[in-house]
């Protein structure tokens, strides 16, 4: 697929079309968990202890010390930690230490919800693990993919796993095998996210093995890069809303030497609402203005 003349605009024009229905962000709601009785709790009145949940503040009527099954919880309930957002905007602008500071709290706060369905946890530890893999954390890596395997039983080892093992590929290994192990993650049958990440880095890595020199060769190499960083909204766009956005911005860079201006503009204009609060609207915003 070659985003090129008019299945680039047509492809371009679904993913802006979508970009305008984002939801409204919701009141802030503190993370609960809710029983199959209808009754809840504030996360952060539990802790977890073998297979039980346990009170250590008493809270929503329940006294210091009740303990609960973990088969009693029906789901967890509250807005997306205001971190988030912004911690992944700070990895995939090449950040990942930043990143990790706002993401291992919320890894912290909310473990123990980490198996339950409504949980954040799982994405914040997804996030987690490609910011320890683009940081080359061996150890880490491997440390949180079994606690994500583990959250996910029924998938077996987490597709975030091959994901994180792909992304720690040395640079002694050719450009060319690291590119095949990005690319074989971006298939049909993988989590969308799994794939919007995968396809985002191997845009990375097209773009840092630009050559220049030999025009028409110069001119493939952006147009496959192009075309990996489109892959993200177009394809994959349940992968991630900051992801879409992130990408949109490193596709409209190379726009920036065409006659493709309108395009342009309408990428930015896409990434800054995928990524509003977030370091990457600032910079879009910017580079929306020395369009115009």
């Amino acid at each position: 697929m070659l985003f090129t003349s008019h299945s680039f605009r047509s492809a371009l024009l679904a993913c802006t079309t979508a970009a305008l229905t984002i939801p409204a962000a919701s009141a802030a709601e503190p993370t609960r968990v809710v029983f199959q009785n209808g009754r809840s709790i504030a996360v952060s009145a539990l802790a977890l202890q073998g297979d039980q949940l346990v009170v250590t503040t008493p809270a929503d009527g329940y006294p210091l010390g009740q303990t609960f099954a973990m088969e009693t919880v029906d789901h967890v309930f509250g807005e997306k930690p205001a971190e988030l957002n912004p911690a992944v905007a700070l990895l995939l602008m090449n950040k990942p230490d930043d990143a990790l500071k706002l993401l291992e709290p919320i890894l912290t706060a909310q473990r123990l919800t980490a198996k339950f369905p409504g949980t954040y946890w799982l994405e914040a530890a997804r996030a987690a693990l490609v910011a320890y893999a683009v940081d080359g954390n061996t150890a880490k890596v491997a440390e949180l993919g079994k606690e994500i395997s583990d959250a996910t039983p029924v998938q077996g080892t987490d597709p975030f796993v091959a994901l994180g093992k792909a992304l720690l590929l040395p640079n002694s290994t050719k450009a060319s095998d690291r590119e095949l192990a990005l690319r074989d993650l971006t298939t049909d049958n993988l989590p969308a996210d799994v794939c919007a990440y995968a396809s985002f880095y191997r845009a990375n890595l097209l773009k840092s093995a630009r050559r220049t020199g030999d025009a028409a060769a110069t001119l493939k190499q952006d147009m496959d890069t192009l075309e990996a960083y489109l892959t993200v909204p177009c394809l994959f766009p349940s992968g991630g809303i900051i992801l879409n956005g992130v990408a949109e911005l490193e596709a409209s860079a190379f726009l920036l030497a065409t006659e493709r201006r309108e395009e342009r503009i309408a990428l930015l204009n896409s990434s800054i609402r995928h990524t509003a609060g977030t370091l990457v609207a600032v910079e879009a915003n910017k580079r929306l203005e020395s369009t115009k």
